[in-house]
């Protein structure tokens, strides 16, 4: 059987390592020129733990974990506004969650395929179509064809695979109207006084925040409401604009926000659609199931999403049979946490004063004896994985 898959993304290159451990030939397409380090931190628990315990992957996760002691909210004269122990958060999840950027757990995936399945980078998918028996045929954007049994867009919200078999963005799309923005930089002055914890600066509408990164240096995440989700043409010039009279830590990163490809800007978005699969064709993480930067755990879905449809083509069928059963057991936990993800947005970057003032009481009081049975019954949510507990055992190496 062959895979064509195109985005050596996060979900790309986790569904490359189970199929080719069972047996398929895969190949990776991926429209950038390698792997992208862009991106932010991601707090990793959940689905995406349990699928990266199974792929034996865990040493290296830890090896790469940033130990953050607090979420703490300040004013721009650096005054408390409240926090919360990330210690107590681990706790809720069973010290199952690791922490990191994006870009550093997307490397160690992509270290565990060791070679063994051959990624062509500057490379994308120009036309797709159905042949008899079930197969696809699929051309590529140097004249290259390619005959094979799955084609799996797994190559983000834009998704070039969704649109050739699924018709325009604009059709799936669901703007959140909120920008982010993101990017490292060095501060030795700077990077004391923020320490091993998470900074942020909320004001209505907007927030901003330091927090420091596995190799010694700081990253910023910036996240604001827009009446317009169009981006802007400079997006350097619309952060420095928009954040600029924010004071206090955030206006010292500003200092340091780059022109060019060293910064992360786009649209908070999630993805909706009635199906997932056309025949040999399947979408993969956020080319289908986007739930936004608001809900969090992007990358454990991803991986989890992987997991699952490799499991059914595993367990029999067409692929179009497996492709179907596949999105059967994904979809609830998508649309959970899309639901999630568009409830917390009045809260993780309100745009009432008395919001952030309740925030912050709310994070004082999560320090208060009693608040662990509290806490767990609140994230319970969190531990939900798509991962069966009978299936949570490491497979065996290559």
């Amino acid at each position: 059987m062959r895979a064509l898959i195109c985005g050596a993304g996060i979900a790309g290159l986790t569904l490359a390592w189970w199929l080719e451990r069972d047996g398929w030939d895969v190949q990776i397409v991926e429209k950038a020129p390698g792997l992208r380090a862009d991106g932010y931190m991601i707090d990793f628990f959940g689905s995406g733990y349990d699928v990266a315990e199974l792929m034996g992957l865990l040493p290296e996760l830890r090896r790469v974990h940033t130990s953050i002691e607090e979420l703490r909210y300040v004013d721009r004269e650096g005054r408390s506004e409240g926090h919360a122990s990330y210690e107590r958060f681990a706790a809720t999840i069973d010290d199952r969650v690791f922490s990191f950027m994006r870009g550093e757990l997307e490397q160690v995936i992509h270290d565990a395929l060791d070679g063994r399945v051959r990624i062509r980078y500057d490379a994308t998918v120009d036309a797709v179509r159905e042949t008899g028996g079930g197969l696809a045929e699929v051309t590529l954007d140097d004249g290259s064809v390619e005959q094979v049994d799955l084609l799996v867009g797994a190559d983000g919200v834009r998704s070039r695979v969704r649109e050739l078999a699924f018709g325009p963005a604009d059709r799936y799309l669901r703007h959140l109207p909120y920008h982010t923005a993101s990017y490292v930089f060095s501060d030795d002055e700077l990077q004391a006084r923020v320490g091993r914890r998470f900074l942020l600066i909320g004001e209505p509408g907007l927030q901003g925040g330091l927090y420091p990164t596995t190799d010694g240096r700081l990253a910023t995440t910036l996240i604001h409401r827009v009446p317009d989700p169009a981006l802007p043409a400079d997006p350097a010039a619309e952060a420095r604009s928009v954040y600029g009279g924010m004071g206090g830590i955030v206006e010292e990163a500003l200092r340091h926000c780059p022109d060019g490809p060293g910064l992360y800007y786009d649209q908070v978005t999630q993805v909706e659609m009635e199906r997932w699969s056309r025949g040999p064709v399947t979408l993969l993480g956020d080319a289908c199931q986007a739930v936004s930067l608001m809900a969090g755990q992007g990358a454990s879905m991803a991986m989890g999403g992987a997991y699952v449809l490799a499991a059914e083509l595993r367990h029999g069928g067409t692929v179009a049979e497996a492709a179907a059963r596949y999105e059967h057991r994904m979809r609830p936990f998508v649309l959970q946490k899309q639901r999630s993800g568009r409830r917390s947005a009045a809260w993780m970057v309100p745009t009432e004063r008395w919001r952030i003032i309740a925030r912050g009481l709310l994070l004082a009081g999560m320090g208060l004896p009693g608040t662990a049975a509290v806490l767990r019954a609140l994230f319970s949510t969190l531990r939900t994985s798509v991962v069966p507990k009978g299936e949570r055992t490491a497979v065996p190496g290559h």
